[in-house]
């Protein structure tokens, strides 16, 4: 049986930390925010997972094992 309201923790997520850059991508218009990586070669973005409060950005920090300030763009 399982448990509904239990979390597993789960380990980070590994990222290519010299190819990718953790970013956080807002919206000026609605205030919209945005987890995802920068690729450094390229500058594309891909989108991991919205960011509606400050839970949202634990969340993204710990799946990834992100630590320090992350950079937000417009």
């Amino acid at each position: 049986m399982k448990h509904l309201f239990f979390r597993r923790r789960t380990q980070p997520k590994p990222y290519d930390a010299s190819a990718l850059t953790p970013v956080i991508r807002s919206s000026i218009c609605t205030g919209e925010r945005v987890a995802g990586f920068r690729e450094n070669a390229t500058g594309r973005f891909r989108e991991v997972m919205l960011i509606r409060d400050d839970r949202d950005l634990d969340t993204f920090r710990s799946q990834y094992g992100i630590t320090g300030d992350i950079e937000t763009v417009y």
